[in-house]
């Protein structure tokens, strides 16, 4: 069966990145966008890479303009966008596609194994986020509504494992 760790997405920056180097780690998978609504979810993000990331936590964000086309910039205004309003520190990814037959390997993989509501596939929106065990299994799928202090419980249980 796949993990996260046997996929690799490009930097923000363009350079290929393993995610097998996150072997080991809890993950919080996050579909971004700097235009939305829930764009201040940012913030609470980068709280939970302050809080946990020295416990062997990540936030992963992968910016995506299939929803409302609220991601329109490229890779360089996005990063620009995240440090400057938000201070993120964690890592960011190149923009990718989560739905659709262009969808970036890692989310079909992650839709897969995580299902939304009924048992639907498809990203909704947004700020989709997937926590992820240390050995690379999805340990639960979060809506956009989901703010990130409500997973803290879900955060403690898993890098407690």
């Amino acid at each position: 069966m796949s993990t996260v760790f046997d996929f690799s997405a490009n930097s923000i920056s363009g350079h290929p990145v393993p995610l097998a180097q996150y072997q080991g780690k809890v993950l919080l998978i996050v579909n971004t966008a700097s235009q939305c609504g829930f764009t201040p979810q940012y913030d609470g993000l980068e709280k939970l890479q302050q809080r946990f990331h020295a416990q062997g936590f990540e936030v992963l964000g992968f910016p995506c303009n299939q929803f409302g086309a609220q991601e329109p910039g490229d890779e360089a205004q996005i990063a620009s966008f995240c440090e400057s309003k938000f201070g993120v520190s964690f890592p960011m990814f190149a923009k990718v596609e989560v739905n659709g037959e262009h969808a970036h390997p890692l989310y079909q993989h992650l839709k897969k194994t995580a299902p939304g509501l009924l048992g639907t596939e498809g990203i909704k929106w947004n700020f989709t986020k997937f926590l992820i065990r240390k050995d690379g299994t999805v340990y639960d799928r979060y809506a956009p509504t989901t703010r990130p202090e409500d997973i803290v419980r879900d955060i403690e249980k898993l890098l407690a494992e």
